[in-house]
């Protein structure tokens, strides 16, 4: 479940960092930092050329939390 007023958009990994950090490019070209989303934790570290959905706040987008949908 998203927060409210959050703005979702999709990415894809270009760099792993340290501490479940992640470089992720949007479709527009920005690059932004992102983190884990706490309930996705455990899951596996995300490799370069994943493709994530962020979630943003409208007042910061220099950075977001990845959210893995499960399929």
């Amino acid at each position: 479940m998203s927060r409210p007023g959050a703005i979702e958009v999709q990415g894809v990994v270009v760099e792993v960092l340290r501490d479940k950090l992640y470089r992720v490019e949007l479709p527009n070209g920005h690059k932004v930092l992102g983190h884990l989303a706490k309930k996705d934790l455990p899951v596996a570290p995300l490799a370069a050329g994943r493709v994530v959905t962020l979630e943003m706040s409208p007042f910061d987008f220099s950075k977001g939390r990845i959210v893995l949908k499960q399929v």
